[in-house]
């Protein structure tokens, strides 16, 4: 497997265990990682604690863990928190890099805005364009716990975040599933993962992070990591 690193303002590619995996498909994933809950007094995960996530938040999870990393994303959200219009800019022109980056090295580029966030991206613009729009030849994915999300461009792709805290957030799980997003489940054990979900067949998520080849009304069968491990709030699932 052939290694990158590309490191912009607001992207990376190349630092991630998960996205690495991808490359042999003729695929580069940039990620972007902000703070996700409460920076500022602004919340960039607006589901998160009706989904119970937060003790379980992937934020914490691997390289996360280190208060370097956390100050570093915390930079990243109070940046676009206070200067939206300067970030976007920013953004842009890290994309345009990592597009650059990756037609260098015959690669197909596809980026994570929302690393350990749930921006609504597809309402932010530049110039009164979406960034999809910006960059068209870039393929988008994230997962978001916002189940009504609708009249995405072409080149997004959304997996919706399974989690069983509560009532509330089961309705839109039940959202999701109707509109026949893609679900992912973050089990507690990777070897008690089910052949189905739900009425769902399941598929192993941590084989890559390229979503958007994901089999469609499928759950995406992730396991626990990072503080994670101990949640049980609903948000990890217990699969005899």
């Amino acid at each position: 497997m052939t290694n990158y690193n590309f490191i912009g303002n607001l992207i990376r590619a190349g630092g991630d265990a998960k996205t690495i995996k991808g490359n042999d498909s003729g695929y580069l994933t940039a990620i972007m990682y902000m703070t996700p809950y409460k920076t500022l007094g602004h919340n960039l995960c607006p589901m998160a604690e009706t989904a119970g996530c937060l003790e379980g938040c992937l934020n914490t999870a691997g390289r996360g863990s280190m208060n370097s990393v956390q100050k570093g994303r915390a930079r990243k959200a109070q940046w676009f928190i206070k200067d939206r219009a300067g970030f976007m800019a920013q953004l842009v022109k890290d994309l345009t890099r990592f597009q650059n980056y990756c037609e260098k090295r015959d690669l197909k580029p596809a980026i994570r805005l929302n690393g350990t966030t749930d921006v609504r991206w597809e309402l932010i613009k530049v110039n009164g364009e979406t960034i999809f729009n910006l960059f068209p030849n870039i393929t988008f994915y994230d997962y978001t716990k916002i189940a009504n999300r609708r009249n995405l461009p072409d080149n997004y792709h959304l997996t919706f975040s399974y989690s069983a805290t509560n009532a509330t957030y089961l309705k839109q799980v039940d959202i999701a599933k109707a509109n026949g997003l893609n679900i992912a489940v973050v089990f507690r054990n990777k070897e008690n993962i089910p052949s189905k979900f739900i009425g769902l067949p399941t598929i192993d998520g941590d084989k890559t992070d390229l979503r958007f080849l994901d089999p469609q009304q499928s759950i995406v069968a992730l396991y626990a990591k990072g503080k994670a491990r101990k949640d049980n709030s609903g948000f990890v699932v217990d699969a005899a």
